[in-house]
This record gives structure tokens, sequence and C-alpha cells, in this order.
């Protein structure tokens, strides 16, 4: 008769990993309507036009936007102020989203698919758009569905405060626990590997965005791509098969 220690070890089950993509650069581009839709807003709530040059929207939040914004035109970012400029954004984004040319970036779809159907990954965003503003983006090009919950600008205005937001929603909304080590933070700025390095997640960068290969390499990401066009090669690297 076979003994206990005769018997084959019982596989573990495999490690999940949560898998959080930003959105515009990333996951989209929004062919300037996001971008369209702020300066729109601004002429409405502040009467005028604001100098947004000096106002960097990559990796920012909107709500970080609207501060600078604010300041830029000479208002005071109040909580009133700040949710008056939101607003009006919003209600011009869906329209903005259907007059201009965005598109969904190469390789998105293979990629997506491939993680939703694997028992050990889970979907979510991490992004700088509000969560009504990200699910107008991601429904337009059809992919919203994909992401179970998100970390967003409504959140908090400071990116690196969103990635244990994530952490605390998948658990609280989902009951799922995830260490630092299980998270993939994935964006086009060098804001996105800040902000998963700031609680000790994997980054993952991608030069689809206003940042070339070379400057996001500078900030040393775990993973770096031209772009998502060879799914299979980013699955390898991000995903490789547990079994």
């Amino acid at each position: 008769m076979p003994t206990e220690s005769d018997q084959p070890a019982a596989t573990p089950p495999p490690s999940k990993r949560l898998y959080l993509f930003d959105i515009d650069g990333t996951l989209i581009t929004s062919g300037g309507a996001g971008e369209t839709s702020f300066r729109e807003a601004v002429v409405e709530v502040c009467g005028g036009v604001a100098p947004l040059e000096g106002v960097n929207f990559a990796g920012n939040t909107d709500t970080g936007i609207a501060r600078e914004v604010l300041i830029a035109a000479g208002k005071e970012p109040s909580q009133e102020n700040i949710m008056a400029l939101l607003d009006a954004y919003l209600g011009r984004l869906s329209d903005r989203m259907h007059q201009h040319q965005g598109k969904l970036l190469p390789g998105i779809i293979p990629l997506l698919n491939h993680l939703k159907q694997r028992d050990d990954c889970r979907l979510a965003l991490l992004t700088g758009n509000l969560a009504a503003g990200a699910e107008v983006k991601l429904t337009h090009y059809g992919v919203w569905h994909y992401f179970a919950f998100g970390a967003y600008a409504d959140d908090h205005h400071v990116r690196n405060e969103l990635g244990p937001v994530a952490m605390a929603r998948a658990l609280e909304d989902h009951g799922e626990e995830f260490t630092p080590d299980q998270i993939y933070v994935i964006g086009d700025t060098p804001r996105d590997i800040e902000c998963g390095k700031a609680f000790g997640a994997v980054t993952v960068a991608v030069a689809t965005g206003k940042y070339s290969r070379e400057e996001l390499a500078s900030h040393t990401p775990d993973f770096l791509f031209d772009d998502f066009s060879d799914a299979d090669a980013v699955l390898a690297a991000i995903a490789p098969d547990q079994n």
C-alpha cells in the first residue's frame, strides 16, 4: 500500500495576477477628443481660454488637470470649481468621441481576449480618467466590458495614490487579494511607471503614446514594448502560462 509520502503532491492553484491598464495612449487614442472637451469646458466655466500649453495631459489625472487649469485661469481650485469644470468636460465628451478619429491601439483586442479567458488573470483599470469618462471612451471602442473595476481620478487627483485604491477595491468589491508583485501596471507614460513603482507593482511600458521608447526606458520599467501588435510575445513576457 502506498504511504502518504508516496502520493504525488497536490499541484497548488496558479497564482493570480491583476493587470491594471491605463486608457489613453495604452488601450486607445481618442484623436484629441478628451483634450478638446477640456478646452471647451474651460471656455464655459472660466469664461475664456486658459493657457493650457503648460498643462501636461499625458499620464495626468482629470482631477489634477482640472486643478492646474483653474489655477492657470486665475480661479480658485476649490472642490466646487473642479466639479463644475469636470461636469462641463463630461457633458462634451460623448459627442466629441464621435467627431474625432480615434482608434484602438495595435494588439489590444487579442491581448484582452487572452487575459480575460484565463482563470489566473484579472483585468482592471488604473487611469487618470474619471470613471464616467473611462466608460464613455471604452464603450465607444467596445472594450469597457473587459474590466471588472478600476481606480480613477475620482479616487484621487494624484496618480501615485491610485495603486493602493485598486488593491483595496479588488478585495472589498471582489474578494480577491493581490500582493504588489502580482500586480502589473500597464501604461504609456513615465507617470504610469512611477505609479507602479510607488506601490511595488510590476511596471509595463508601451511606446504608443506621446513618449518614445528611449524616454520610457530612462525610467526603467520592468517590461517595455514598442506596441502590443505581437500579442503572443507580450503575453509570453507578462503572462507566462503557469500550468
